[in-house]
């Protein structure tokens, strides 16, 4: 997608997030969106950075006046970092996103952790593993996975505050195991198709990076992508607690 497009799919966002406010992309705000499309960030990703900033100054009240787009600036460069550490690429380019983000060096020095503690992880997680059992979306297999790993972390949510050391580095490395059954789980209840077209899908995303990355690379890119759409489209939490 050409940056032009980018823009106005961007525009288009923010009207309708905006009640219907009529919203340009223009002169310094259009230079940063077109950097966002020179990177490569997914259209998608984009817009789930911008909702960050819409969702968190609707929480201060209705407000008439329309979102300034460069105040989307640090949360859609976040939701970027979050999807490129999730499928394995880097930036895809320069140009004039503002922030440089830190993919060339993210793999090799660690980051600081800002999220959630271990405890409202878990809560989270539980949370979002009962209303997809609740939904009636999930069955068979995928279901008894998820049950299976309900009933595992329902003991350990009150013990998990006590984790130290070596028993809390165990307890986070069988969060990511429990994360894997899941997702093994879910991929043998999708059907062929859909996982086809979920794999298109993470091409289309990943295409502004391809020609950066080896054969292997991008193979395991489009993997990663795809399963990040399937757990997207099963409403499926992140059980791995990133340290």
């Amino acid at each position: 997608m050409d940056a032009d497009a980018y823009c106005r799919e961007i525009e288009a966002h923010l009207c309708r997030r905006n009640a219907g406010h009529l919203v340009r992309v223009a002169g310094p705000a259009f230079e940063m969106v077109a950097g966002w499309a020179a990177q490569g960030i997914p259209l998608k990703v984009a817009l789930s950075g911008i909702d960050r900033t819409v969702d968190r100054r609707d929480a201060k009240g209705p407000s008439r006046r329309p979102l300034r787009v460069e105040f989307c600036e640090a949360d859609v460069l976040d939701a970027f970092d979050a999807w490129r550490r999730a499928v394995g690429v880097g930036t895809a380019g320069g140009g004039g996103g503002g922030r440089e983000t830190s993919a060339a060096s993210d793999a090799d020095e660690p980051r600081q952790r800002s999220g959630p503690s271990l405890r409202a992880h878990l809560d989270r997680v539980v949370t979002r593993l009962t209303d997809c059992l609740a939904s009636g979306a999930v069955a068979g297999g995928l279901e008894r996975a998820i049950e299976k790993t309900l009933d595992e972390l329902g003991g350990a949510r009150a013990a998990s505050r006590g984790f130290r050391g070596e028993a809390r580095t165990a307890f986070i490395a069988r969060l990511q195991a429990l994360d894997d059954e899941v997702m093994t789980a879910a991929r043998a209840a999708t059907p062929p198709d859909a996982l086809e077209a979920l794999g298109r899908e993470a091409g289309q995303e990943l295409a502004a990076f391809r020609g950066r990355m080896s054969a292997d690379d991008y193979s395991r890119a489009v993997e990663a992508a795809t399963m990040k759409l399937l757990r997207e489209r099963l409403k499926l939490p992140d059980i791995g607690y990133e340290v």
